[in-house]
């Protein structure tokens, strides 16, 4: 699947609607990558014209950030808010709400003003106005729905995701701690990056119960960090036969027309 970066575009003279923002996961885990490819693969059949930064996108620095790191979260941020600026960008959407939070939230500060989306929120437009379109579908198949904490609690976005799931014609069986008591899968805050803390269970672990507990053979998931966990949570129960996690993107994918 051919897709032009925002330097190819530039060099021909043309402009795009919208930058897909990869992010570090997105472009070098396996598992994220399959989301990449299901995000760029829905936006080519909604026939947006939408553009990657490719070599030039940089980490956004959140990692750095969320770990003390303030100098170098300042340099990435400047190298990236300078790349975007060179090619004008006006709007962005991201598939990890890490990289969402840090560009909508945090680079305005630093001169890098942008329209910021989330694939949810994106999402749910192209379906509401008709660019997507599922299968009729008359099946009852059921999910259960994981917030994330960067999209749900740190930013409130808890509607988005489940108006896609609602599109889709999906039921969402709710987990007994959702939206604003949604539990962390206990990556967030650079907490991917280290040892565990001390205690008698591990978060995703305990997530991945509550998950269980709904008797959905689905777990959907808007954050590669997140589907990380829940999948490790998963593997931790022995229940990979009963259970699968699947990112918004993928579920959008498999039910278009």
């Amino acid at each position: 699947m051919p897709i032009k970066t925002a330097a190819e575009y530039f060099s021909q003279g043309e402009t795009f609607e919208v930058l897909f923002w990869v992010g570090c996961a997105g472009s070098y885990d396996a598992r994220a990558q399959k989301v990449s490819r299901a995000f760029a693969e829905i936006l080519t059949k909604a026939e947006i014209k939408f553009a990657i930064l490719g070599n030039e996108e940089k980490c956004t620095g959140d990692p750095a950030r969320r770990a003390g790191n303030e100098f170098l979260f300042q340099i990435l941020a400047l190298q990236n808010i300078e790349t975007l600026n060179q090619y004008q960008v006006k709007k962005i959407v991201c598939t990890c709400p890490h990289c969402f939070n840090t560009i909508a939230n945090e680079y305005p500060e630093l001169g890098g003003k942008y329209e910021v989306m989330h694939h949810s929120q994106y999402l749910e437009e192209l379906l509401s106005l008709g660019k997507i379109k599922v299968k009729e579908d008359r099946s009852t198949e059921s999910v259960t729905y994981h917030d994330s904490c960067y999209l749900g609690r740190v930013n409130g976005m808890y509607e988005a995701p489940r108006q896609v799931i609602d599109h889709l014609k999906l039921e969402i069986r709710e987990m007994k701690r959702s939206r604003q008591n949604g539990l962390c899968c206990g990556a967030g805050g650079a907490q991917m990056f280290k040892e565990d803390e001390k205690g008698e269970k591990r978060i995703n672990e305990e997530r991945i119960e509550d998950a269980i507990e709904t008797q959905s053979a689905i777990v959907v998931s808007n954050c590669p960090f997140c589907m990380t966990m829940l999948q490790d949570g998963i593997k931790a129960k022995e229940k990979q036969e009963q259970m699968m996690v699947y990112d918004l993107s993928e579920m959008v994918l498999h039910k278009m027309r």
